[in-house]
């Protein structure tokens, strides 16, 4: 993502000019606009003019369009944002009112006006967005089998397919059509990868398959190297790790990162940290030793008694809380996560829903906490509050008007 421009007051109001470049600019976007924000974007409209005969015909044109959002709509699969709402400012082709979805493209500006300010945690979605892509992709996977191929970029929000690479290799193997096919296969996957990935950054590159195909294109693609010289290549031998896959699909992946080997080698990226603090937590749950907790109320409760701060407190919560349609929803998160960073001195994840570690937590309810010092019975505090809350709705609804 790049930044175009921004104009940011001190109270957080104003707006920010971004434009994607990169299929996974997309996700970001979706995480930063929220129902009630104002969007302007190019859009292609429809619009019918009337002619002094009153014949009417209609020309569809490229538009600049600021809408107030209700709604949207993001497609994991092919990396597409769709935004839903009504116009906020009238242009010759458009009035007030008028419903109308935006969709935002790559290589296209958009600028984002933010209903209730610009807070913390969307600035730091901005922030993250504008990194580099060494800092953001974390690392590469190509899995395979022969004839196919997926190279797939491990994100530091999610991981997308990138390019997926078919050709016919005959299954007869030994003969010379399957040898041929083979080396085809290889030279269109090699040329592909290094459309994809740049050397310089040195980034792991993960070559997973059932059997041999994996070791054999790393074999292949060394003696390609050599012949032509590509010292850049060359170099970046060792970031190389070929690990078995029980299928060429690239659904395996999530078994190929589950390896020990696989986790030692990206132990510095932030897939595995998240993994690893979604472990220590899970592992401290299991010990029932008071330093793990669980749910809104609960982890609320821990914060406010500062058992989530200096000296190893970290608060996970999930993306996905900060996408609540209620403003009242996504304020009470944001004060939690300004809390624990600001006042507390604590470390905050906000891990992704499409990532492994964030669908864990999401079976947690979206948010946990890893203590400093042990806490008991929060739930039954927390049960308590319920019961008190309930009782005062009770008894509001049942008094008599005097």
């Amino acid at each position: 993502m790049h930044l175009i421009k921004q104009h940011i007051e001190r109270d957080g109001s104003g707006t920010i000019t971004l434009k994607p470049e990169d299929p996974e600019d997309m996700w970001y976007a979706y995480n930063l606009i929220q129902p009630t924000d104002l969007l302007k974007a190019q859009a292609l409209r429809r619009v019918v003019t009337t002619s002094a005969t009153g014949s009417t015909s209609s020309t569809r044109m490229h538009i600049t369009l600021l809408i107030r959002v209700r709604s949207t709509d993001f497609d994991p699969q092919a990396s597409t944002l769709h935004v839903s709402g009504q116009i906020a400012a009238e242009t010759p082709h458009a009035k007030i009112g008028q419903f109308h979805t935006l969709d935002l493209e790559l290589q296209r500006n958009f600028t984002l006006e933010k209903a209730e300010g610009w807070d913390s945690v969307a600035r730091e979605v901005v922030k993250e967005a504008c990194e580099s892509g060494s800092k953001r992709m974390g690392a590469w996977a190509v899995v395979m089998q022969e004839g196919e191929a997926a190279i797939v970029g491990l994100g530091g929000e999610r991981t997308v397919v990138r390019a997926r690479v078919k050709v016919d290799v005959p299954r007869k193997k030994g003969g010379r059509g399957h040898d041929k096919g083979l080396e085809k296969f290889f030279q269109t996957l090699l040329d592909t990868l290094l459309r994809h990935v740049d050397l310089e950054e040195a980034l792991p590159v993960l070559l997973a398959s059932p059997g041999y195909t994996a070791g054999l294109f790393q074999k292949f693609m060394m003696e390609t190297a050599t012949r032509t010289g590509n010292k850049a290549l060359l170099a970046q031998k060792g970031s190389f790790l070929v690990v078995h896959s029980s299928s060429g699909n690239v659904h395996a992946l999530n078994e190929v990162l589950q390896s020990p080997e696989v986790q030692a080698r990206l132990k510095d990226t932030r897939y595995a940290r998240e993994t690893k603090l979604m472990d220590d937590f899970m592992t401290s749950l299991r010990k029932d030793d008071g330093r793990a907790w669980y749910g809104p109320k609960e982890v609320e409760m821990a914060v406010e008694k500062g058992a989530v701060g200096r000296g190893g407190g970290v608060l996970l919560i999930s993306n996905g809380l900060f996408r609540a349609q209620d403003v009242a929803i996504r304020k009470r998160w944001v004060k939690l996560v300004d809390k624990v960073k600001d006042d507390e001195g604590g470390e905050v994840r906000v891990l992704s829903s499409e990532h492994e570690s964030g669908k864990r937590l999401e079976g947690l309810g979206g948010i946990a906490a890893i203590l400093t010092f042990p806490l008991a019975d929060l739930d039954d505090d927390s049960e308590e509050e319920e019961k008190e809350d309930v009782k005062a709705l009770d008894d509001a609804t049942n008094t008599e008007p005097i």
